[in-house]
This record gives structure tokens, C-alpha cells and sequence, in this order.
């Protein structure tokens, strides 16, 4: 059994879903590893992981129209608003999705779905850079 863990680093341009499966996949790779599990984990609590449909774009468009009714922006009851209207309502939808998403791997191939893909959810307006860890486990 062998462990191998990458850090990796993406930079949003604001509100959005960021397709990361091919980095992850280049991980598995680099790893030397065949049959296990990788663990994708982001290090934030204003953006967050989802497995989503990654055939039409349309699909996370509405995805995140839905989000962004659900918990509004510039929600005046809010009171932690340090870094904007957009503050509170970020670390709510974290809260709502995943920091952290397993995938198993076979035959050195993530095991995704034929229409799956994994995101990193950015959920605040301003472009930031997110630092993900991968951990992979396996042979």
C-alpha cells in the first residue's frame, strides 16, 4: 500500500465552478499508483468541492443560479460581513455543499462517470487562489 500527497494551487476569477478532474488525474499519474482512492480536499471555508455533470455547462449554470437564490448575496440580516455582502453567504453555501470529495481510481483511471466531473465551487465575487490538497491511497 502506497501514499503519495500533492498540493496544488488553482486562481479563480470570481463566483464559479472550476472543472479540477485533470489535475487530479495528473496527480494520479505522477503518483505511480494503480487501484486506490484519492482524497480531494480544499483549504477554505468560501469555496467548496462538487461532483457535477461536466458535458454541458448549463447544467452548473444552474447549479449555482439555484445557490445564489437560495443564499443571496447582500442578505442584510447577516452580520458577519467583514469582507463583503458576499462574505457570509460564501461560507454558507460551504457549509451547504463539501470541502472534501473521495474518488476511487483503477487501472491508474479516476473512476468518474461518463458525464461526471469535479469542481472547485469558487463562492465569492473577487478572484482568490485556493490551495487544494490530493491524497492519494493505493498500489
Amino acid at each position: 500500500m502506497g501514499i503519495f500527497k500533492k498540493e496544488w494551487q488553482l486562481k479563480t476569477s470570481g463566483k464559479g465552478t472550476y472543472e479540477i478532474s485533470g489535475p487530479v488525474a495528473d496527480g494520479l499519474t505522477e503518483s505511480g499508483l494503480v487501484d486506490g482512492l484519492v482524497s480531494v480536499f480544499v483549504r477554505h471555508t468560501s469555496c467548496s468541492l462538487v461532483l457535477m455533470e461536466n458535458a454541458d455547462p448549463t447544467a452548473r449554470t444552474d447549479l449555482e443560479g439555484f445557490m445564489d437564490d437560495l443564499v443571496p448575496d447582500d442578505n442584510p440580516n447577516f452580520i458577519h460581513t467583514f469582507e463583503g455582502p458576499d462574505d457570509m453567504p460564501s461560507h454558507i453555501k460551504m457549509a451547504l455543499t463539501r470541502s472534501s470529495e473521495n474518488i476511487p481510481f483503477s487501472q491508474g483511471r479516476l473512476q468518474l462517470g461518463t458525464w461526471q466531473g469535479l469542481f472547485l465551487w469558487e463562492h465569492r465575487v473577487a478572484a482568490h487562489i485556493r490551495k487544494l490538497t490530493f491524497s492519494y491511497i493505493g498500489q
